[in-house]
């Protein structure tokens, strides 16, 4: 009974984190004004003196109280999590929340920062854009020094802090995480005798899987997979090399993806991208269907397919029988590389305890506040196996070891990654995806307008 409540306990929690999650989806994160700076010399420097300290544990100092901004206390379970963990466990230190709100998070904090009051210790980054304006602001230390100073092993978090370094140095640490995998749907597999896909498939083997799966037969119809209509369903392919990513300002990368797509939407393997944009079909309406046999979508899915089946929202002979891997990958390319986006800690460059802020900072976004993490069913930005054991182990979750083993990501590569002018760009490359989509412009013609355009706002 008592592993029962608890995994009720967890499922609630994941749908909680659901409504912060979908904030994160598809290329949300993007959606600020963004501005890039050099590192301020003076947080630098502030954080270089205060190294030595901070490994020493918090609960031998003085008491003290931390000040850290938040969003959604009441709706997000693992805020009150942390709190009670990290208080239990360094004695004299008390955690103070700030609730500063989902709605223009970011801008209100920067606003906060901005005044001579603020004593905020510790905040939370919640996009790309943001962080770059609280660095411009220099309102948020550069965390190296410590970092070097208590050796903390920054691969932990798959190459995620490789795309947000300013000027080689590291202002934030990420503790929560959301990527891509591959829904797909058991039954449908079973009734044509088709093996499930796997954890390793290139982009060649998807296409021909999802191919396989397809019935464009009236009334029986089948189809093999899906994309929502979010430029990253299907530009964001071609960032898993690791080589190109969004700023580049020449995308000739997203070519092979938007001949795969449409040539299956031309093939009936996919539903088209106008009939999506005209039915205002959502994704989750299409996968719980039942006649779609993959869908592309990130972690923050699996909650909703979780909760809704439970409760009966979702039929359970339609979509019930159902699984996870990993994202496609291009040949040559290691499997288990997909795209992402990231939740982070900061140490404020007003805080009088910074040295203390930091210790929060690193157990939060280590493998103790990871544990946390995955026990209310959320996606913590380091994967141990104690993690994935924690969220393979949820009542719901598939039980094949294929899904749990689609918990490991090999690299993370964020859909926006640090850099000047991201918002503009980001506009430009979704106008183009639909125009492409649509058919008002060629593959060709889009990709050279997105060239164009970007490197007008690039000053090239």
């Amino acid at each position: 009974m008592k592993k029962k409540v608890l995994s009720v306990m967890l499922t609630a929690a994941m749908m909680a984190a659901l409504l912060a999650g979908c904030g994160s989806d598809g290329d949300s994160n993007a959606s600020s004004a963004s501005s890039s700076a050099p590192a301020s010399s003076q947080a630098s420097s502030s954080a270089a003196g205060n190294s030595e300290a901070s490994s020493q544990p918090a609960a031998s100092a003085e008491p003290v109280t931390l000040k850290w901004a938040i969003w959604d206390q009441e709706t997000t379970q693992y805020w009150n999590d942390i709190k009670e963990a990290y208080e239990a466990s360094h004695e004299g230190v008390t955690i103070e929340m700030v609730d500063l709100g989902s709605t223009d998070y970011m801008t209100v904090l920067a606003t906060e920062l901005s005044g001579s009051g603020s004593d905020f210790d510790v905040v939370t980054i919640k996009d790309v854009p943001g962080y770059a304006t609280l660095v411009q602001k220099n309102a948020i230390l550069a965390l190296d020094d410590y970092i070097k100073a208590d050796g903390v092993d920054l691969s932990q978090y798959a190459g995620a802090t490789d795309q947000v370094l300013v000027d080689g140095k590291l202002y934030e640490l990420p503790f929560r995480n959301d990527f891509w995998v591959v829904f797909y749907n058991k039954d449908l597999f079973d009734a044509k005798g088709v093996p499930y896909p796997t954890n390793d498939m290139t982009f060649e083997e998807y296409d021909a899987l999802a191919r396989q799966m397809t019935d464009t037969t009236f009334g029986s119809q089948v189809y093999g997979t899906h994309y929502h209509t979010w430029r990253s369903a299907v530009q964001l392919f071609g960032v898993l090399d690791g080589e190109h990513t969004i700023l580049d300002g020449e995308y000739s990368a997203f070519q092979p993806y938007y001949d795969m797509v449409l040539n299956q939407e031309k093939d009936g393997v996919c539903r088209k991208y106008t009939d999506l944009k005209t039915e205002g079909l959502h994704y989750s309406a299409a996968f719980s269907g039942g006649d779609v046999a993959m869908l592309n979508m990130g972690s923050w899915f699996i909650a909703t397919m979780i909760s809704n089946l439970q409760s009966g929202e979702y039929d359970s002979s339609l979509c019930g029988n159902w699984g996870i891997v990993k994202y496609p990958h291009a040949e040559g390319v290691e499997a288990g590389s997909t795209l992402g986006t990231i939740t982070g800690l900061s140490v404020t460059a007003a805080s009088d305890t910074p040295d203390a802020a930091w210790e929060f900072v690193k157990w939060v976004s280590g493998e103790e506040g990871a544990a946390v993490m995955a026990s209310s069913g959320n996606f913590p930005a380091i994967m141990t196996d104690e993690v994935k054991d924690m969220i393979a182990g949820l009542e719901g979750f598939p039980a094949d070891p294929e899904s749990k083993e689609a918990l490991s990501v090999s690299n993370l590569y964020l859909e926006v990654p640090y850099g000047d002018k991201v918002s503009e760009i980001n506009s430009v490359l979704d106008s183009y995806h639909g125009s492409i989509m649509t058919g008002e412009l060629s593959i060709e013609e889009g990709i050279n307008k997105m060239n164009e355009e970007v490197k007008k706002i690039q000053g090239n």
